[in-house]
């Protein structure tokens, strides 16, 4: 993600882990949701670091499952995956865990949508 991505919808295929502990890295620009990959979560769930970092800066992000999506491909998690995990704010759009992703985009597109209109 990119300045110029800011306040856009993304769907990477990067995984949802926090770059060094430091919760700046989540995004270089605060877009209005994301997806990321969780590359297998494992037990204590670091694929999913970023998604409490982002919902603190009040964006909607969701990983989907590695076995889902292939890791490193956006096109993938939009058009093949299934959530794994969510965050609150991610939540209160209507996203869950086991979603499908392109139901997922088109509901933060609608959101989006309803935002920007308002």
């Amino acid at each position: 993600m990119e300045e110029a991505d800011r306040g856009a919808v993304v769907a990477t295929g990067s995984h949802g882990n926090i770059l060094g502990d430091r919760p700046e890295t989540a995004a270089k620009a605060d877009v209005f949701a994301a997806l990321f990959n969780d590359a297998g979560l494992g037990p204590a769930g670091p694929g999913a670091t970023r998604l409490p970092a982002l919902d603190a800066r009040g964006v909607a992000a969701a990983t989907v499952a590695a076995a889902s999506a292939r890791i490193g491909d956006g096109r993938s998690t939009a058009a093949d995956s299934v959530l794994s995990r969510v965050n609150t704010a991610a939540a209160r759009l209507g996203l869950r865990e086991g979603m499908d992703a392109p139901a997922a985009l088109a509901r933060l597109a609608s959101a989006w949508e309803e935002k920007r209109r308002a």
